[in-house]
Protein backbone atom coordinates (compact mmCIF):
# COMPACT_ATOMS: atom_id res chain seq x y z
CA UNK A 1 0.00 0.00 0.00
CA UNK A 2 1.67 3.36 -0.94
CA UNK A 3 2.41 5.61 2.26
CA UNK A 4 3.43 8.60 0.88
CA UNK A 5 0.11 9.30 -1.35
CA UNK A 6 -0.73 13.61 -1.11
CA UNK A 7 -4.46 13.98 -0.29
CA UNK A 8 -5.44 16.81 -1.57
CA UNK A 9 -8.16 17.60 1.09
CA UNK A 10 -7.02 14.35 4.39
CA UNK A 11 -9.81 15.10 6.36
CA UNK A 12 -13.25 14.90 3.84
CA UNK A 13 -11.17 11.92 2.40
CA UNK A 14 -10.92 10.27 5.16
CA UNK A 15 -14.45 10.85 6.15
CA UNK A 16 -15.73 9.75 3.09
CA UNK A 17 -13.77 6.44 3.05
CA UNK A 18 -15.38 6.24 7.03
CA UNK A 19 -18.68 6.17 4.95
CA UNK A 20 -18.20 3.76 2.26
CA UNK A 21 -17.14 0.89 4.44
CA UNK A 22 -19.85 1.95 7.16
CA UNK A 23 -22.18 1.45 4.33
CA UNK A 24 -20.59 -1.68 3.08
CA UNK A 25 -19.72 -3.38 6.27
CA UNK A 26 -21.17 -1.71 9.08
CA UNK A 27 -20.02 -0.30 12.34
CA UNK A 28 -18.31 -2.74 14.03
CA UNK A 29 -15.84 -2.79 10.91
CA UNK A 30 -14.68 0.69 11.08
CA UNK A 31 -11.87 0.74 12.32
CA UNK A 32 -8.56 3.20 11.68
CA UNK A 33 -7.01 0.89 9.53
CA UNK A 34 -10.19 0.06 7.82
CA UNK A 35 -10.91 3.83 6.90
CA UNK A 36 -6.91 4.70 6.00
CA UNK A 37 -6.84 1.37 3.98
CA UNK A 38 -10.31 2.47 2.30
CA UNK A 39 -8.73 5.96 1.48
CA UNK A 40 -5.17 4.61 0.37
CA UNK A 41 -3.05 6.39 2.88
CA UNK A 42 -0.67 5.70 5.83
CA UNK A 43 -2.32 5.13 8.97
CA UNK A 44 -0.45 7.73 10.82
CA UNK A 45 -2.40 10.54 8.27
CA UNK A 46 -5.59 9.93 10.24
CA UNK A 47 -3.73 10.69 13.69
CA UNK A 48 -1.70 13.57 12.16
CA UNK A 49 -5.55 15.09 11.58
CA UNK A 50 -7.32 13.90 14.67
CA UNK A 51 -6.28 13.17 18.12
CA UNK A 52 -7.53 9.65 18.80
CA UNK A 53 -10.24 7.34 16.31
CA UNK A 54 -12.98 7.97 18.59
CA UNK A 55 -12.08 12.28 17.91
CA UNK A 56 -12.20 11.35 14.28
CA UNK A 57 -15.64 9.00 14.39
CA UNK A 58 -17.47 12.39 16.15
CA UNK A 59 -16.23 14.81 13.71
CA UNK A 60 -17.52 12.39 11.10
CA UNK A 61 -20.67 12.50 12.58
CA UNK A 62 -20.80 16.30 13.09
CA UNK A 63 -19.58 16.77 9.45
CA UNK A 64 -22.94 14.65 8.54
CA UNK A 65 -25.35 16.66 10.47
CA UNK A 66 -23.52 19.82 8.98
CA UNK A 67 -25.06 18.26 5.82
CA UNK A 68 -28.24 18.09 7.04
CA UNK A 69 -28.75 21.57 8.01
CA UNK A 70 -28.03 22.46 4.03
CA UNK A 71 -30.74 20.08 3.11
CA UNK A 72 -32.90 21.77 5.65
CA UNK A 73 -32.33 25.05 3.62
CA UNK A 74 -33.71 23.72 0.79
CA UNK A 75 -36.38 22.12 2.08
CA UNK A 76 -37.91 24.99 3.63
CA UNK A 77 -37.33 26.90 0.42
CA UNK A 78 -39.39 24.58 -1.26
CA UNK A 79 -42.40 25.38 1.27
CA UNK A 80 -45.19 25.85 -1.38
CA UNK A 81 -44.17 24.03 -4.20
CA UNK A 82 -44.96 20.56 -5.74
CA UNK A 83 -46.80 19.02 -2.88
CA UNK A 84 -46.36 18.50 0.89
CA UNK A 85 -46.24 14.92 0.69
CA UNK A 86 -44.17 15.13 -2.54
CA UNK A 87 -41.54 17.28 -0.70
CA UNK A 88 -41.76 15.41 2.36
CA UNK A 89 -41.25 11.77 0.46
CA UNK A 90 -38.57 13.52 -1.59
CA UNK A 91 -36.68 14.59 1.99
CA UNK A 92 -37.01 11.49 3.63
CA UNK A 93 -35.53 9.45 0.53
CA UNK A 94 -32.62 11.57 0.73
CA UNK A 95 -31.83 11.52 3.63
CA UNK A 96 -31.99 8.10 4.79
CA UNK A 97 -30.79 6.59 1.37
CA UNK A 98 -27.76 8.56 2.42
CA UNK A 99 -25.41 7.12 5.65
CA UNK A 100 -27.96 8.49 8.05
CA UNK A 101 -29.28 5.35 9.04
CA UNK A 102 -25.72 3.56 8.64
CA UNK A 103 -24.73 6.93 10.98
CA UNK A 104 -26.93 5.96 13.98
CA UNK A 105 -26.55 2.56 14.13
CA UNK A 106 -22.46 3.61 14.52
CA UNK A 107 -23.40 6.12 17.02
CA UNK A 108 -26.02 3.14 19.07
CA UNK A 109 -22.38 0.68 19.10
CA UNK A 110 -20.06 2.94 20.32
CA UNK A 111 -20.36 4.07 23.87
CA UNK A 112 -17.24 6.56 23.78
CA UNK A 113 -18.51 8.05 20.78
CA UNK A 114 -22.09 8.48 21.83
CA UNK A 115 -20.50 10.32 25.56
CA UNK A 116 -18.32 12.57 22.74
CA UNK A 117 -21.05 14.06 20.99
CA UNK A 118 -22.93 14.71 23.92
CA UNK A 119 -20.35 17.55 24.52
CA UNK A 120 -21.70 19.08 21.17
CA UNK A 121 -25.11 18.22 21.79
CA UNK A 122 -26.54 17.73 24.83
CA UNK A 123 -29.79 16.01 23.47
CA UNK A 124 -31.34 13.77 21.06
CA UNK A 125 -29.84 11.02 18.72
CA UNK A 126 -27.76 13.12 16.80
CA UNK A 127 -28.77 13.02 13.24
CA UNK A 128 -31.99 12.24 13.67
CA UNK A 129 -32.15 15.05 16.06
CA UNK A 130 -31.38 17.22 13.38
CA UNK A 131 -33.25 15.45 10.54
CA UNK A 132 -36.33 16.24 13.12
CA UNK A 133 -35.84 19.85 13.40
CA UNK A 134 -35.11 20.24 9.64
CA UNK A 135 -38.90 18.14 9.02
CA UNK A 136 -40.45 20.57 11.86
CA UNK A 137 -39.19 24.04 10.15
CA UNK A 138 -40.10 22.72 6.80
CA UNK A 139 -43.86 21.57 7.89
CA UNK A 140 -44.25 25.11 10.15
CA UNK A 141 -43.43 26.93 6.54
CA UNK A 142 -45.73 25.04 4.35
CA UNK A 143 -48.32 25.85 7.87
CA UNK A 144 -47.41 29.53 7.49
CA UNK A 145 -48.54 29.42 3.88
CA UNK A 146 -51.84 27.87 4.87
CA UNK A 147 -50.55 24.83 3.31
CA UNK A 148 -51.39 22.51 6.47
CA UNK A 149 -54.04 23.29 9.23
CA UNK A 150 -53.59 26.37 11.78
CA UNK A 151 -53.50 24.10 14.54
CA UNK A 152 -50.82 21.31 13.30
CA UNK A 153 -48.99 19.90 15.90
CA UNK A 154 -45.89 20.30 13.24
CA UNK A 155 -43.17 18.93 16.29
CA UNK A 156 -45.17 15.57 16.94
CA UNK A 157 -45.49 15.49 13.14
CA UNK A 158 -42.24 15.70 12.30
CA UNK A 159 -41.13 13.20 14.92
CA UNK A 160 -43.86 10.87 13.88
CA UNK A 161 -42.20 10.84 10.34
CA UNK A 162 -38.68 10.62 11.02
CA UNK A 163 -39.21 7.78 13.39
CA UNK A 164 -41.15 6.15 10.32
CA UNK A 165 -38.69 6.84 8.15
CA UNK A 166 -35.90 5.98 9.74
CA UNK A 167 -37.93 2.40 10.86
CA UNK A 168 -38.86 2.14 7.11
CA UNK A 169 -35.26 2.37 5.78
CA UNK A 170 -33.37 0.84 8.68
CA UNK A 171 -35.75 -2.26 8.23
CA UNK A 172 -34.53 -2.93 4.33
CA UNK A 173 -31.56 -4.65 5.12
CA UNK A 174 -29.31 -2.68 2.41
CA UNK A 175 -32.52 -2.56 -0.25
CA UNK A 176 -34.21 0.61 0.12
CA UNK A 177 -37.85 0.78 0.54
CA UNK A 178 -40.09 1.73 -3.09
CA UNK A 179 -41.01 5.22 -3.42
CA UNK A 180 -44.44 4.31 -2.82
CA UNK A 181 -44.12 2.74 0.55
CA UNK A 182 -42.36 6.33 1.77
CA UNK A 183 -45.10 8.21 0.14
CA UNK A 184 -47.99 5.70 1.51
CA UNK A 185 -45.86 6.46 5.15
CA UNK A 186 -45.78 10.05 5.11
CA UNK A 187 -49.46 10.71 3.57
CA UNK A 188 -51.07 8.39 6.42
CA UNK A 189 -49.09 10.78 8.77
CA UNK A 190 -49.71 13.86 7.66
CA UNK A 191 -53.30 13.38 6.25
CA UNK A 192 -55.56 15.13 8.79
CA UNK A 193 -53.61 18.32 8.29
CA UNK A 194 -52.99 18.62 4.90
CA UNK A 195 -55.17 21.45 3.13
CA UNK A 196 -56.78 19.92 0.01
CA UNK A 197 -55.28 22.21 -2.42
CA UNK A 198 -51.91 21.15 -1.28
CA UNK A 199 -52.70 17.96 -2.34
CA UNK A 200 -50.95 14.28 -2.17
Amino acid sequence: MPTGVALRDPREQLFDAAERVLLRDGPNALTSRAVTTEAGCAKGVLHRHFPDFDAFLAELVLDRIARIDAQAAALRGSAGTGTVAGNLTDALTDLFESVAVAIVGLITARDNLRTRLREARPTGVPVLAEATAMIASYLAAEREQGRLAADADVDTLALTLIGSGHLLFAGQYGTPPEAGAVHKVVTTVIGGVVRESAGF
